[in-house]
């Protein structure tokens, strides 16, 4: 398997992880009933809870921009040392944008993005 390749399950790895803890913390606050249930009318999630939920969000957004990116750099031939370096750079950028999300700090976690964001833009050279 080509880095690029590893990165990505990797990636998928950490994406399963904040959803783990985002549902441990919302069962905590919430209760395993109204989890269970059709999710209707539930209460905003807040503190930890909260900010889990919102990190593991944000990550579904940009997931399948970097698995397209990958994918279409692996398919077409032009996985390269700077798309590991993309890689690279997503995934250390939304792994500590998810910790500083989740115990609340603000501007070092928009950095964090940032620099997921680079990766991705990083990759997206190679494909043009």
């Amino acid at each position: 398997m080509t880095p690029d390749l590893k990165i990505l399950v990797w990636t998928v790895v950490l994406t399963f992880i904040e959803v783990g803890v985002a549902v441990l913390f919302a069962n905590t606050q919430l209760g395993l009933g109204m989890l269970a249930g059709n999710r209707e009318d539930l209460p905003p999630l807040t503190g930890f809870a909260g900010r889990a939920q919102r990190a593991h969000q944000n990550m579904l957004e940009s997931l399948p921009l970097f698995i397209a990116l990958v994918l279409v750099a692996h398919i077409a031939g032009r996985a390269n040392g700077a798309t590991v370096t993309g890689c690279e750079l997503f995934f250390w950028g939304r792994l500590f944008h998810w910790i500083l999300y989740v115990i609340g700090v603000p501007w070092l976690r928009t950095v964090a993005w940032v620099i997921s964001v680079i990766g991705l833009i990083v990759i997206f050279a190679q494909l043009v």
